[in-house]
């Protein structure tokens, strides 16, 4: 691929360790051609929120191309979590400065430090003290203006940094609205380092278009449009469109996978269960006829939600 990277997108919630494990086994055979990203670990009360340790360390994680991803706020807690990454045994670290939502920003985390090159410069400082790391940062825009990266850029080009995730949006675009293109491509021609585009790419033949509109891009990061497609990637890899009916069965099987792991890791009840599998099908729930799926999700105990599943047409 020439150094041209497939990363999957951390969502909260969704891409924890068993859909990472499953996804990796039944669309890549473990190739390792695809780089996946934990949600991202933060401070809770002072200390590192221990369910973010628990995904940190968990035994499915073993052998994954797997970068660890953390959101901060201040220099302290990034020293803290870069600490507990590494100490975990990792090598990689993601800083999330893209994260959109208001509880976030208003803290000054996520996009919340677009911006602030006071702090950027400190963590700068800290990164070429950790020579035995590598870094990358997955970032947007903006908060409220598009052009807001423009005052980081000098000091996002002296970090020691892999790469750079750019979703081009701004934050209080949310997932919404149209990217901005003109701006993604100054932001291209700005930054130093290789640059991956993050944003509304829902098909194999978009990977093609973004290579084509963004000349020397280092790869893609896909997010939803891999959850709604999960086999998009190694589509895309194979140079085959995999027919609709072969999607489904991988859906799936995919599905079938992460609930056999949830019934049997999980310990509190087929509520939890629900809880945690449920929510897979705004997304997985993609290629199949939605009154079905509505079934799905309205299901209330796990036998209705088994037959439900069962009963969709492949």
């Amino acid at each position: 691929m020439d150094g041209f990277k497939l990363m999957v997108a951390p969502i909260q919630g969704i891409t924890e360790r068993a859909f990472r494990y499953f996804h990796d086994r039944i669309y890549g055979n473990g190739s390792g051609d695809v780089v996946y990203f934990t949600p991202f670990i933060r401070m809770e009360r002072g200390e590192v929120r221990q369910r973010d340790l628990r995904e940190l360390t968990a035994s499915e994680n073993a052998g994954m191309n797997l970068i660890p991803q953390i959101i901060f706020r201040n220099v302290d807690e990034f020293i803290t979590l870069a600490n507990t990454v590494r100490d975990a045994g990792y090598r990689s670290l993601d800083l999330n400065m893209g994260c959109p939502f208001i509880p976030q920003v208003r803290k000054g985390r996520g996009a919340g430090l677009i911006g602030k090159t006071d702090i950027l410069e400190s963590i700068a400082d800290v990164m070429r003290s950790m020579s035995d790391m590598k870094f990358s940062i997955k970032m947007r825009l903006g908060v409220e203006s598009a052009d807001e990266w423009r005052s980081s850029a000098g000091v996002i080009n002296k970090m020691p940094l892999e790469h750079v995730v750019l979703h081009a949006r701004t934050a209080v675009q949310q997932y919404r609205g149209e990217l901005n293109y003109d701006e993604a491509k100054a932001f291209v021609s700005e930054i130093d380092h290789p640059v991956v585009f993050n944003g509304d790419i829902d098909t194999p033949e978009k990977i093609d278009y973004i290579r084509e509109i963004f000349e020397g891009i280092g790869g893609v990061m896909i997010g939803r449009g891999l959850l709604r497609r999960p086999s998009m990637m190694a589509e895309w890899l194979s140079g085959e469109e995999w027919s609709v009916g072969r999607r489904r069965e991988s859906v799936i099987e995919l599905h079938d996978s992460i609930l056999a792991h949830y019934e049997s890791a999980l310990t509190g009840g087929e509520k939890q269960i629900l809880s945690k599998i449920q929510p897979i099908w705004e997304y997985f729930g993609t290629d199949f006829d939605r009154k079905y799926v509505k079934r799905i999700l309205k299901a209330g105990n796990m036998n209705n939600y088994k037959t439900a599943v069962r009963n969709l047409s492949i």
